[in-house]
């Protein structure tokens, strides 16, 4: 597993799960404070989420494409499951300030604290899950790029710009569609910084609000495994 750009951030990456980037995008009724008006409608009720995902990296300079899946599970406080079982099997956690990465072919759990990235982390990883339009405000200059046709959805389109050095040191901009039913991401398209690779998420049967489980977000791992704690 390759990190080029700091392992804390490689890592929050295996959260992040090609795209026809504008392809059928047009203008719409929806306007930008209207869609921003009812993005904070729906933060005051979010509690849970639980999704199917699929994450594709895209490695342009080499043709390379990579596709991980699994099942994803979000409480309103942060915490996040990731449940990956293709290629190959592994749970990555999110609670709190640590993130830690099960795999259980080799019996090991690696532990990251990310508590110097927290505010990073957060606007990162909750991108569209319950998160108000003052917290995307805060951390991106956002733009209404228009509606699209997305499978059977009909979406809203934003593209995202990061305000932080930090983060368009590794993210140049997001795009996010909004399901125009539910106001929740039905895919993400990450550009990185200083290259022409991309990865994009996208997300399938999606269940808000659902009972969840609390002990799925406990770092709980089998006898015998084995706990790392990589440096940096």
């Amino acid at each position: 597993m390759h990190f080029p750009k700091g392992k804390w951030f490689g890592v929050l990456c295996l959260f992040l799960f090609v795209s026809a980037a504008h392809a059928g995008v047009g203008p719409g009724s929806w306007t930008l404070p209207a869609v921003l008006h009812q993005l904070d409608y729906e933060a005051r009720t979010f509690r849970t989420l639980s999704a199917q995902v699929e994450r594709t990296k895209v490695t342009v300079v080499v043709n390379d494409r990579s596709t991980e899946s699994g099942m994803m599970y979000v409480l309103r406080d942060g915490k996040m499951r990731l449940n990956l079982v293709k290629p190959d099997p592994r749970t990555i956690l999110r609670n709190g300030s640590h993130l830690y990465v099960f795999n259980p072919l080799i019996h090991q759990v690696a532990e990251y604290d990310l508590a110097k990235h927290r505010e990073l982390v957060d606007q990162f990883l909750l991108l569209g899950f319950g998160t108000p339009a003052r917290a995307l405000r805060k951390a991106y200059r956002i733009a209404l790029v228009g509606e699209q046709q997305l499978d059977d959805r009909k979406t809203v389109l934003l593209e995202l710009t990061p305000k932080s050095k930090e983060m368009r040191n590794q993210i140049a901009k997001i795009q996010l569609w909004l399901d125009e039913s539910s106001w929740l991401p039905v895919k993400q398209k990450f550009l990185e910084a200083g290259t022409q690779d991309y990865f994009v998420i996208r997300y399938a049967n999606i269940v808000r609000n659902g009972r969840i489980n609390s002990a799925l977000f406990k770092p709980r791992w089998p006898k015998g495994t084995r706990k790392v704690k990589p440096a940096g």
